[in-house]
């Protein structure tokens, strides 16, 4: 299996177990949304709270380049952590919620 398939892999579990755990009823809906041809995964929350409209990107992540670009974490989970336990390494982890200037300063890719 080549490094991108793999990646896909490890992407689609980790949003499937995370979103496993989500709290969804009948008024807000857990979506898992795997575009596996342009490398694009989300987890999103769709529906109401009463009279509030729902809707949430839980967590984002893109596979761009070769890397794994966290885009969006709204949770209290390390999901780049994760992916080095599955054996992704870290210079192919790239935290896209951080501003360019600053990821020079993490342990993870750059771009």
């Amino acid at each position: 299996m080549d490094k991108i398939a793999k990646y896909r892999e490890y992407i689609q579990t980790l949003l499937t177990n995370y979103a496993n755990d989500d709290v969804s009823n009948e008024q807000v809906e857990t979506q898992l949304i795997f575009d596996t041809e342009r490398d694009h995964y989300q987890w999103m929350n769709v529906g109401w709270q009463q009279f509030n409209r729902v809707y949430r990107c839980v967590i984002h992540l893109d596979i761009k380049n070769g890397k794994i670009w966290l885009q969006q974490n709204l949770t209290d989970q390390n999901p780049a952590e994760e992916l080095v336990k599955m054996g992704v390494p870290k210079d192919d982890i790239v935290l896209g919620l951080q501003p360019p200037y600053k990821r020079q300063y993490t342990d993870y890719g750059v771009f």
